[in-house]
């Protein structure tokens, strides 16, 4: 894609609300947020055209424009009302075959248009297998990776019996169906009893009365018998074995040909979407499946490992990059039933009210705080009214973020099912194949979004809501997307990576700072760790939480010597020498230790909590 646009709109059409945003390069070459605009997503009726929603944020934006924010104003942008709309749809001058510079005015169109969507419930999928942990875990990555909504996983050694699977695919009537099994030469009986089991459920998609689309990504040689199994009545559409050796797992072909057949059989099918279509100058893509594309580009781009989240009022998404072996492998996982608002009880109940209160930094009957919990369930768009109610919430959210980690962790894992050589010196390693790929230490960026943590009123509430969830180790940036433009940012980089990535480190996330945590505990009064260098001289004791002043921008080169019996990535006691990074905040030294603990007293309890919330510097309530 060309380098020389002026101009490009993109837009997200959410389940809600449709949001667009406006970039433009500036004087210096470089690409900036310009402005941003929402409305109503207007998939449903009385609409029932997405595209109406679409154009009523791109006018938002054309009204933005007309009194540009003074910060904008200082990027060397010029205030004036941008036209992006014309004739009743999106403005796009290489449409009508011109370029940037064949403007006839400098407010007119935009270079390229380009859109996401989750509208309509997003992509619905359900995954079979042969072997639960095996061929049915790499069909949930392919799928989740794929930005799907993930409702069941069928296998053969699933514990239920045919006719319980058959009506659980007649309930359910996914989107697609992913199905998988057999090393290539392998099993083919299986797989031939799952074709079956699909088949006399015959499960009808949501949408219109079209064959259901059935993507096969099993044994090879099993194909032909699937598919005369399967028949008239289902779309079948092979593609390579996701695992066609045991120690080997290709997910690409499969994650395509889901991104295919959402735009053929999801998209198409809601209204308005054939017109969208038309308008965009690429393919439109999931919500979630941009918002991966986006971060797996930037840490391979970049060489660095990122943990990403999206803590919604239903939903909670998780999102990693790690390196394994020469490359680096993109992990997400939806939390179905884990959200602030609607799901905020479904948290409830899987943390335990135990587990939500010990993060108050105030005593409180236990059942007030179900009763308050509760009462958001039923009224899920109200907000905090207290400082008491807001705390309330953030409790909430360390549970609901901890729980989704904890989810993601079992599916970002290496291979089942492959057998290790080991050498006489390994004989007792118990370390596995599948053991997780998430290693906090080697974790350089945590990226926070989702209404609690992106509108938190304090970046540093923010800040420990991460540090208590995730309990990074070593030294990791802890950022928060201010605005939720990662999908925006994800289709644009696919086919402008450079301006995609400008915008998302200039304007998309803000940099709260790097936090330093040693591994390990001690005793009371213990040092935790030394700082020392560029100014600063900090023994910091364990137990405790030091903000070092560093703002936006600032770096500090630091010798962190841990303290006896605590480690920072290089060996208990050993110091290791690092460029740090200031932010919103500054840089976080938390000592309180890995793995952290809470007292179980609730009068100490609470004091600990009081004790860190002034280290941040936030209110006491």
């Amino acid at each position: 894609m060309s380098k020389d646009y002026l101009r490009i709109v993109a837009t997200d059409c959410g389940s809600t609300t449709t949001k667009a945003i406006l970039i433009e390069r500036n004087p210096q070459g470089q690409y900036r947020l310009v402005a941003r605009g929402e409305a109503p997503t207007t998939v449903e009726r009385p609409f029932e055209d997405v595209t109406i929603g679409v154009l009523n944020s791109i006018t938002e934006l054309e009204d933005v424009t007309e009194a540009l924010d003074p910060n904008v104003v200082k990027e060397g942008f010029e205030s004036g009302r941008r036209n992006l709309i014309k004739d009743g749809r999106v403005w796009r001058l290489e449409k009508e075959g011109k370029k940037t510079d064949e403007r006839s005015s400098p407010s007119e169109g935009s270079d390229i248009y380009v859109s996401t969507s989750s509208a309509g419930g997003g992509l619905q999928m359900m995954v079979a297998g042969v072997v639960k942990a095996m061929s049915a875990e790499s069909a949930e990555r392919a799928a989740l990776g794929a930005g799907a909504i993930l409702m069941d996983t069928l296998a053969v050694d699933d514990g239920r019996k045919d006719y319980q699977k058959v009506e659980r695919l007649r309930q359910l009537r996914p989107d697609i169906i992913l199905m998988s099994g057999g090393t290539d030469g392998g099993t083919e009986s299986h797989l031939v009893e799952m074709a079956e089991v699909v088949r006399r459920a015959d499960p009808k998609p949501r949408f219109g009365d079209m064959k259901l689309p059935v993507i096969y990504a099993g044994n090879k040689d099993a194909r032909s018998k699937v598919d005369q199994v399967l028949g008239e009545t289902i779309e079948f559409k092979p593609v390579d074995n996701l695992r066609p050796t045991l120690d080997r797992e290709v997910l690409g072909p499969a994650r395509e040909e889901i991104h295919e057949m959402f735009l053929e059989h999801v998209m198409q099918q809601a209204p308005g979407y054939s017109k969208l279509l038309e308008w965009t100058s690429e393919e439109i893509m999931a919500t979630p499946n941009a918002v991966g594309k986006l971060l797996k580009e930037y840490a391979e781009n970049e060489k660095i490992n990122l943990l990403g989240v999206d803590i919604g009022g239903a939903t909670t998404d998780v999102f990693s990059v790690f390196k394994s072996g020469d490359e680096r492998i993109y992990n997400r996982t939806v939390s179905a039933n884990l959200g602030m608002s609607y799901s905020i009880c479904n948290v409830l109940k899987e943390a335990g009210i135990e587990n939500i209160v010990r993060w108050l930094p105030f005593e409180i009957d236990p059942s007030e705080v179900r009763n308050r919990l509760r009462n958001k369930m039923i009224r899920p768009t109200t907000i905090p009214h207290t400082y008491e109610d807001l705390l309330i919430e953030h409790a909430v959210a360390r549970e609901a973020l901890r729980l989704a980690f904890e989810h993601h962790k079992t599916l970002a894992r290496g291979l089942s099912g492959v057998q290790q050589q080991r050498d006489v010196g390994q004989i007792f390693d118990q370390t596995s194949a599948s053991a997780s790929l998430i290693k906090m230490l080697e974790l350089d960026l945590i990226i926070g979004s989702g209404g609690v943590l992106s509108h938190a009123p304090q970046r540093a509430q923010s800040a420990l809501m991460m540090m208590d969830a995730y309990q990074p180790e070593g030294v990791t940036m802890l950022t928060v997307d201010s605005i939720f433009m990662t999908p925006h940012l994800g289709v644009l980089s696919q086919h402008f990576y450079e301006a995609a990535k400008q915008v998302f480190e200039y304007d998309c996330i803000v940099k709260i700072g790097d936090c330093i945590s040693p591994i390990g505990n001690g005793k009371p009064g213990d040092i935790a760790v030394t700082l020392s260098g560029s100014g600063i001289n900090e023994a910091i004791p364990y137990g405790s939480i030091k903000v070092i002043p560093c703002g936006k921008g600032e770096y500090k080169d630091l010798t962190l010597e841990p303290g006896k019996g605590f480690d920072l990535g290089a060996g208990k006691g050993k110091p290791i020498t690092k460029r740090v990074e200031g932010g919103m905040v500054g840089i976080m030294v938390d000592a309180r230790g890995r793995p952290f603990n809470l007292a179980a007293d609730v009068a100490t309890r609470v004091a600990k909590h009081r004790e860190w919330l002034g280290a941040m510097g936030l209110p006491l309530p």
